[in-house]
């Protein structure tokens, strides 16, 4: 792992992760296209970062947040435990958090790892404004890599999960990624989305529960269920197919892949809802959309892609037809979106 270090680069010819000026950084969300659980599991899973942003901004001493923030920021108590964290890490630094503002466009409890992007904004705000106790200019520069590993270990000690959403938010792009049951999973290919595509967010303004899934998912592996192997082997094969549709610029194989991977989430594991298998049928008939629960499920949003040149009009039909029956759900458009750092697609795991 490389160590971090003083000053605002990284001086160990690692690019230390972009986001903004110095204490504030912005993190893109993502949408798993396929292979949910898999990054820890064991198997392929596709993720693309989407222009969804979360955005963490160090406020100057006695800077008051702005009208409209919450007392707290935005950031809940998020931020005193990524300050822990850090200080465990990084000799100096004070007591207590500097304060900050947080803002997402992304809708929270989704699937679209809002969280992880709120985490990993903080590490990358904190580390770079951060000042020791000792007063000196310059903040900590660490570099990508250990960026990620310290996200997912955060997040692991409190969800057990697995860190895709880590690597996902900070390459950014479209991701293939081999799951390990331990660690960080295996960046294999990072692709850039294709600009003809556009993505549409259905979210359905139910929350989902992260922490019971993964819990719920250990207790069949340690069991040995056999739908759970079903599950990993079909979905291995639908992340397979996502990514050579992508890569062949396919949008019907790609929806076809995507509703396959929807399927297994449903029928193997049980990760829909009757709302959500509505909505999606919905969508289907009204703009032609196949949308795929994104998460671990229970809630959450599903996505779909359509041309560029229609995502104006797909969001408008879908919203004209969800609007009556379905008022609280939300269409949103996105885009696929750059992360913190691409390089880090590159560099070697340590």
């Amino acid at each position: 792992m490389n160590a971090p270090t003083r000053a605002s680069g990284a001086e160990d010819g690692t690019a230390a992760p972009r986001g903004g000026p110095a204490g504030q950084a912005v993190v893109p969300c993502r949408a798993c296209l396929s292979g949910e659980d898999l990054d820890w599991l064991g198997g392929r899973s596709v993720s693309l970062a989407l222009d969804l942003t979360t955005s963490v901004t160090v406020r100057p001493p006695g800077a008051r947040p702005p009208a409209g923030a919450a007392p707290d920021g935005g950031a809940g108590a998020w931020a005193g435990e990524v300050w822990t964290f850090l200080r465990r890490r990084l000799p100096g630094l004070g007591p207590r958090p500097p304060a900050v503002t947080a803002r997402s466009e992304a809708p929270a409890a989704s699937g679209l790892s809002s969280s992880t992007a709120l985490i990993v904004a903080l590490f990358r705000a904190f580390t770079e404004a951060a000042v020791p106790v000792a007063g000196d200019a310059g903040g900590w520069s660490v570099p990508a890599r250990t960026l990620a590993q310290w996200a997912y270990e955060f997040e692991f000690a409190i969800f057990n999960g697995g860190g895709m959403d880590h690597l996902a938010v900070i390459a950014g792009g479209l991701l293939l990624l081999d799951g390990r049951t331990t660690g960080l999973p295996e960046i294999t290919h990072r692709a850039d989305f294709p600009d003809e595509w556009a993505v549409v967010v259905l979210d359905s303004a139910t929350r989902k529960d992260t922490s019971d899934h993964i819990r719920s998912v250990r207790a069949q592996l340690a069991a040995g269920d056999a739908r759970l192997a079903a599950y990993r082997e079909r979905t291995d094969a639908a992340s397979a197919a996502v990514w050579e549709a992508v890569r062949g610029r396919d949008l019907s194989a790609l929806g076809a892949a995507m509703s396959r991977a929807h399927r297994a989430m449903r029928d193997l594991q049980g990760m829909s809802t009757p709302l959500l298998e509505e909505l999606r049928s919905l969508a289907l008939r009204a703009a032609d959309l196949p949308l795929k629960l994104s998460g671990a499920g229970g809630g959450g949003a599903l996505v779909g892609v359509c041309p560029a040149a229609d995502q104006a009009e797909v969001v408008a039909r879908l919203r004209r037809t969800l609007g009556p029956a379905h008022p609280r759900a939300r269409v949103i458009p996105a885009r696929a979106a750059a992360g913190l750092a691409p390089e880090i697609a590159a560099a070697p795991a340590p």
